[in-house]
């Protein structure tokens, strides 16, 4: 659906024909350890020029487009340059070669430890892959550039590592830009029942088992908060379970997935709210990973939950003051139909937490509470569970994906409760994004390890954000990273 560009990992060549992007350092003057005598004369060019301080904003051209073009970027002092700014790096390579309409770029990695190990080159890899991706399916004709191929040039030291981890991106790339494809579909096409069937394609292509709940099985089953949510919309909700892989251990993942949100009855203020249909990136999220989990064969069993629906105001739609009863028979007074993402997820982590799992991971862009509080570049942490907390940090700072942690104090669970019934959809507007959480925890039965993360902020790129608009497919290289770690255990 979107534009691809090939990343492969190669030694460092001789010559400097084609574009070369290479990083330059504010505090060192050297030209870098690169092969070739033009390509060292042309940076030793650059660093000579006046102005030149290699400042982190700051860039410079040589050549031109017949003999070779060495696309200089500063990228600050050496001491402050960090897994981030290596990110940052590529990306800034990669769009300006997509400015440039060049077909092929070749970008040099510094010998520096941001950038170093298996780790590095998954970082790289995906952050150069990721930056060329541009979502193109409705417009007549394409915009961007046909950058077709992305070279890195890791130190000849770190060559095995960065073969071995620019494959690995390769998968995880796939999920990612499976979940920006859908997370950007419009939501007059991405229905619930659209999404369902592209989870059955995503099980077939792998061979996963797969069901899918319509309003009569929900019934039946007694999910009224799913059933509630979805009531006031002429596209039905739907409820998804897909079961991959095989392995010790089995991990539940389970995604938020409204596919429009108006705020119901409760409606929202018109302005960005066409920024909605990116309120099922949690469920996106989760087929991505799904997507990756698969071509990477990871050694674990995976069952993956999908909390389908469509919130728009109607004849049958709920009403604040409503009392539905949810899968595990609780209780809950509405008092605000935009607080709907929590009621389709009560039933959904009902299920998986039934059913057992060693673990239990869930996504949703669930609260603006969150994005209030760590604005759009993290996503919250939330878990009473601390191995587990401590496990998925790690993952985020080893992919390079944000995560904080935030409070499950019992004050929060204390604030969800209603007066006639057992728990209300909306605790006020102090801590949103705990007592949410709290909430949440109502549905997860225990023994279960479980952990909730409000992407609501790093999901998408909204009007006016600084990077290219649209979904972001946040979270899956995390949860990836995570699978790896938790397989990996049981194998220990």
């Amino acid at each position: 659906m979107a534009n691809r560009v090939e990343v492969a990992v190669v030694g460092r060549k001789s010559g400097a024909a084609g574009r070369w992007a290479v990083p330059l350092f504010a505090d060192e003057i050297a030209v870098p350890a690169v092969a070739g005598r033009e390509l060292r004369s042309a940076i030793a060019g650059i660093l000579g020029r006046s102005g030149w301080t290699g400042a982190g904003e700051q860039s410079a051209e040589s050549g031109d487009g017949a003999s070779g073009v060495v696309h200089a970027l500063g990228v600050g002092k050496r001491g402050d340059f960090d897994r981030a700014a290596a990110s940052k790096f590529v990306r800034r390579a990669v769009e300006a070669a997509l400015v440039a309409g060049t077909r092929q770029l070749r970008i040099v990695l510094p010998d520096h430890e941001a950038v170093r190990g298996v780790a590095g080159a998954e970082r790289a890899a995906r952050a150069a892959a990721l930056a060329a991706y541009r979502f193109e399916t409705y417009l007549s004709s394409a915009k961007s550039a046909a950058l077709e191929r992305c070279e890195l040039l890791p130190p000849p030291s770190e060559y095995r590592a960065y073969a071995r981890g620019t494959e690995r991106a390769r998968a995880v790339t796939a999920g990612a830009i499976l979940a920006r494809d859908l997370g950007n579909s419009p939501p007059n096409l991405a229905t619930p029942e659209w999404i369902a069937r592209q989870a059955a394609k995503l099980a077939r292509r792998h061979r996963a088992r797969i069901q899918v709940l319509g309003p009569a099985e929900l019934k039946r089953r007694g999910m009224g908060g799913i059933l509630a949510v979805g009531g006031g919309s002429s596209n039905p909700p739907r409820l998804v379970r897909i079961e991959i892989g095989r392995g010790q251990r089995t991990a539940a993942l389970v995604g938020k997935g409204i596919t429009f949100d108006t705020g119901g009855i409760s409606i929202k203020p018109a302005a960005q709210m066409e920024e909605m249909k990116w309120d099922k990136c949690g469920a996106c999220t989760v087929l991505g990973v799904l997507e990756a989990a698969a071509l990477l064969d990871l050694p674990v069993r995976l069952r993956a939950y999908l909390a389908l629906a469509e919130n728009m105001p109607g004849g049958e739609a709920y009403r604040p003051g409503d009392i539905i009863r949810c899968a595990n028979g609780k209780t809950v007074e509405i008092l605000n139909t935009d607080a709907e993402g929590r009621m389709v997820l009560a039933d959904a982590l009902s299920w998986a937490s039934a059913e057992r799992p060693d673990a239990l991971i869930e996504l949703s862009t669930l609260t603006g509470a969150c994005v209030v509080a760590l604005g759009t570049t993290g996503a919250g942490l939330f878990t009473p569970d601390d191995r587990l907390a401590g496990d998925l940090l790690a993952s985020a700072e080893a992919v390079g994906e944000r995560l904080w942690r935030l409070p499950l104090w019992r004050e929060f669970g204390e604030a969800m409760k209603g007066s006639h019934s057992d728990l209300k959809n909306s605790g006020g507007r102090w801590g949103g994004a705990s007592t949410a959480a709290a909430f949440l925890s109502q549905f997860v039965a225990a023994p279960v390890r479980w952990a909730h993360l409000d992407i609501a902020g790093p999901a998408y790129v909204g009007t006016g954000g600084a990077a290219v608009r649209g979904a972001t497919g946040f979270g899956v290289a995390l949860v990836v990273d995570w699978l790896t770690r938790f397989a990996r255990r049981a194998t220990a």
